[in-house]
């Protein structure tokens, strides 16, 4: 995208930069995680002082629409629908219904993973994480099917013993705490390997579960995605004003 504004309009210029940067914060890529450009550059690049985009930029940014990181740059907001006091973790959250998890199935790799992720952790293109995959459910079969990608940071390295809560390992053994989940629900239709696993026959109707975690400097940790057969769950939000 190219960043232009027009230095002869009556539009102040703070304002030409606010709807430069909405634009920006619609597309698809930044929506992704990618971070926007650097102050230095856009500034150079648009005509403009760092004071005037930083005007621009700090207003999108108590509107909730961007979020400033220092020493990292800035990037679009996810928007969060509600927010939960005490969010759980999988193993919690089926231990306060009274299943047991079983792991049926888990596996670890170092990849390069798709750019989403990548711009997630603000990672340079090519760097390695470690992957998990992992196919849990109860005594009667599997019902969900993890992918977690974690950043370096945390310092896990697969070896773990993974029959422990993930959050135990990462605060006791790293002194990594898991403090904010930010998640995405959708549904979608069982691809071939996902039926495979999960029992069911391809085109089947399963939820979708992007969860987002930080520590309590809101620094990412992990980035999971969660494939649950449809008659596995029910997901309930409360909300109170």
């Amino acid at each position: 995208m190219k960043l232009v504004i027009d230095h002869s309009s009556s539009i102040p210029l703070y304002a030409q930069v606010e709807a430069l940067l909405r634009e920006m914060i619609a597309m698809t890529e930044y929506q992704e995680g990618k971070l926007l450009p650097n102050e230095v550059d856009m500034s150079k690049e648009l005509g403009i002082s760092r004071n005037t985009l930083r005007q621009a930029t700090n207003k999108l940014v108590y509107e909730g629409m961007l979020f400033r990181k220092k020493g990292v740059g800035t990037m679009v907001a996810r928007p969060v629908d509600s927010k939960a006091n005490n969010w759980s973790s999988f193993s919690q959250e089926m231990k306060s219904k009274g299943i047991e998890v079983v792991n049926f199935d888990i596996n670890f790799s170092w990849v390069t993973p798709e750019d989403q992720v990548l711009n997630f952790f603000a990672l340079d293109p090519g760097t390695k994480v470690l992957k998990m995959e992992r196919l849990r459910g109860k005594d009667t079969g599997p019902f969900v099917f993890f992918i977690s990608y974690f950043h370096p940071r945390t310092g896990l390295t697969g070896k773990e013993d993974f029959n422990r809560p993930l959050y135990e390992i990462l605060k006791n053994d790293y002194s990594i705490v898991a403090k904010l989940s930010q998640e995405e629900i959708t549904a979608e239709a069982a691809s071939k390997m996902l039926a495979e696993k999960l029992d069911l026959a391809k085109g089947d109707p399963i939820l979708k579960r992007k969860r987002f975690v930080f520590d309590p400097g809101r620094r990412p940790i992990e980035f999971n995605v969660g494939y649950y057969r449809a008659d596995s769950i029910v997901y309930t939000v409360e909300s109170e004003n």
